[in-house]
């Protein structure tokens, strides 16, 4: 609502022949007026950029499948997956939530025990709540997600950081745990994989082997890998991993997963003394509707890509050859190893150092041509994803990158 839209509402308070008083205020005018001004917005919601190419890597492994969009409308009712519910929301088995979780998805994840979540930021709370006290010490990685540090902060817990190797790899040496866990001993150690800014994969493994030796449970951040890549748990060493099934599992958000060691079950799952069926940590039942069921509908899909991971990764290599091509630079792990990648781009900042449009040049050029994802106003570096998108479509991003610059080139002169 603009200011003179409020200053035409406020002057339905009042009566404007007599002097403005309480009992002169005609609130249902106002109430009436400004009711139909705010609903109004909220009807008839559409998402303009829908069919565009979406280079966000938020979103390029969270579009729903066809099933999901089907089982979506099915469920989309409130609480619709507990008509056949006994107060458990893992022991449902109309829809079958059940069988997923205690059956598929910990044979997917190769770990004991699967849990759903509200995403991957409760599952990181759920373990550091349950594992760690106030003023226990815990290791993150220098690209830890903010959720992850705030989620510590939550458990007021104390906080080291693993450096990484800074610009322009910013990628994570696991053995540099080795050390801190030796010199703070800490509770819990955590690892992100990949991390949300360069998509950089660090040896998950080498740190599995370097927490069990020092008997350290060890957690893994998969937002942005569970759901695009295999992901084997106990391969790994870990004890306890996340996912983002709205990120990476084709999922409806907020959902996620916790998957773990039998070990650690309940202590993790410990139920309520005054009701028995419900987990602590949990607060009872998460994710509980049309989330759920797009993220069982959307699996066997999700399942079947993940094992196609290497042409995955072979088309992320093309396009970031391509756009090397351009005078664009690839920060990060060489050759790269996630379809999550940064570019530095000096000659589309060069541009908009002269454009009238400055940095939101780019956006503009973009949005005209279909393709969306890049945040506005960015043109000296940026990140995108390549996930699913096809090399038809991909090519017609780098050709929208060539015609952006060669329609531009005379303002580098």
């Amino acid at each position: 609502m603009t200011i003179k839209q409020i200053i035409f509402h406020l002057t339905l308070y009042y009566d404007t022949k007599s002097k403005p008083t309480k009992k002169s205020i005609n609130y249902k005018n106002l109430t009436q007026h400004i009711s139909y001004m705010d609903y109004s917005k909220l009807l008839n919601l559409t998402r303009e950029n829908k069919d565009y190419i979406n280079l966000n890597p938020l979103q390029t492994a969270g579009k729903l499948t066809a099933p999901a969009k089907k089982a979506l409308i099915e469920f989309g009712d409130g609480y619709a997956i507990c008509d056949f519910c006994n107060g458990i929301l893992d022991e449902i088995e109309k829809p079958p939530i059940k069988t997923f979780t205690k059956e598929i998805l910990p044979t997917f994840l190769n770990c004991d025990t699967v849990r759903i979540t509200n995403g991957a930021r409760e599952g990181m709370f759920m373990i550091m709540h349950a594992l760690t006290n106030p003023n226990d010490t815990i290791l993150l990685d220098d690209n830890a997600h903010y959720s992850c540090i705030v989620a510590a902060e939550r458990c007021k817990l104390n906080i080291i950081k693993v450096p990484n190797n800074k610009c322009p790899i910013d990628a994570i040496d696991t053995a540099l745990y080795e050390p801190l866990i030796k010199k703070h001993n800490p509770k819990l150690i955590f690892l992100t994989y990949p991390e949300g800014n360069y998509g950089n994969l660090p040896d998950a493994k080498k740190l599995g082997k370097i927490a069990k030796k020092h008997n350290v449970p060890y957690a893994i951040n998969c937002a942005y890998s569970i759901g695009r890549m295999p992901v084997n748990m106990k391969d790994l060493g870990a004890d306890f991993v996340v996912a983002s099934g709205h990120k990476s599992m084709s999922a409806s958000g907020p959902i996620g997963l916790i998957g773990m060691n039998k070990k650690y079950e309940n202590i993790v799952l410990k139920k309520s003394k005054d009701n028995p069926n419900k987990v602590i940590e949990c607060l009872g039942c998460t994710s509980r509707g049309a989330t759920i069921v797009t993220l069982m509908a959307s699996f066997p899909e999700v399942e079947k890509r993940v094992k196609n991971w290497n042409e995955e990764l072979k088309k992320a290599h093309w396009f970031a050859g391509e756009l090397e091509k351009l005078g664009f630079v690839l920060i990060g792990q060489k050759p790269h190893k996630h379809d999550l990648m940064f570019f530095k781009t000096d000659i589309l900042y060069e541009i908009s150092k002269k454009h009238k449009r400055k940095g939101y040049f780019l956006y503009r050029e973009l949005k005209k041509r279909g393709i969306i994802g890049i945040k506005p106003g960015h043109t000296k570096s940026f990140k995108l994803s390549t996930f699913g998108i096809s090399k038809k479509e991909l090519t017609l991003v780098i050709t929208a990158f060539k015609e952006i610059i060669e329609e531009n080139k005379k303002l580098l002169a």
